[in-house]
């Protein structure tokens, strides 16, 4: 090369003389890594990292039983959903690192982690997961507090004298 003349591949990497390969697509039953599946779910302010692999139905929330991090009944059920909605209950262990939110975003966080984590191990399970509709990402957030008012919505009162 001149002087002139510039690298044009280190600009264009994908126009340089070799064809570059593809990288190895992920089998379906392998997992990518660690014989774990990954999931990614947020609600409000909440997000859980959600792991499962194939096993005899554990549930572990922050390192803690499921029973013991969500007291109520009706968070319980909602997270175990996705797994019924596939058969899965007694097939999958899974593990949650939830962070952030009330309890309320959590559960809404850890269902949606929980279905995309399923969807990554068999694709096969993502219309039964569309339909009970565990895969939609909730998009509902706070609304901001605005100036002048003492809340998002929430005007001062009103005094006519």
């Amino acid at each position: 090369m001149t002087e002139t003349q510039t690298d044009n591949t280190a600009a264009n990497p994908g126009k340089g003389k070799e064809p570059q390969s593809s990288p190895k697509p992920v089998l379906k039953k392998e997992a990518a890594e660690g014989n774990y599946y990954w999931g990614t779910g947020r609600r409000k302010t909440s997000v859980a990292r959600v792991r499962i692999r194939p096993g005899e139905g554990k549930v572990l929330v922050n390192d803690r039983a499921i029973e013991n991090y969500f007291r109520q009944e009706r968070d319980r059920k909602m997270i175990l959903s996705p797994l019924r909605a596939v058969e899965g209950e007694n097939k999958f262990d899974v593990f949650v690192n939830v962070r952030g939110g009330g309890t309320t975003g959590q559960t809404g966080a850890v269902v949606l982690g929980i279905a995309r984590a399923l969807k990554s191990y068999d694709g096969s399970h993502m219309q039964m997961l569309l339909d009970g509709g565990y895969l939609t990402r909730d998009p509902r957030m706070v609304e901001r507090k605005k100036a002048g008012q003492p809340g998002a919505r929430r005007r001062f009162q009103f005094s006519k004298r």
